[in-house]
């Protein structure tokens, strides 16, 4: 917060890094393939609750960013898995 007051472009940088990892997180967790139109109003409110998110990191100190970074991390690593069972069991 109080970096912020100081460079006000830290808090636009820090809902940037919201964003982007949430959409990371969605991707690999939860995105289904969506018509396009769907797709645009899924982004759109997820835009919007990342400004609930930035709201909560910046204002009350939620460690928001350090949450989606770990949980892209974990998700990440379930996906890679989940490509290498499937993988070795089209093998077999």
């Amino acid at each position: 917060m109080r970096a912020t007051a100081e460079n006000p472009w830290y808090g636009f940088y820090g809902f940037l890094a919201i964003v982007a990892l949430a959409i990371i997180v969605f991707n690999l967790g939860f995105a289904k393939k969506l018509p396009i139109l769907k797709r645009v109003l899924v982004y759109i409110t997820l835009i919007i609750g990342c400004f609930v998110l930035w709201f909560l990191e910046f204002f009350f100190g939620a460690p928001i960013i350090v949450v989606l970074i770990i949980s892209g991390i974990v998700l990440g690593i379930y996906r890679f898995r989940l490509h290498l069972h499937r993988q070795q069991k089209n093998e077999t």
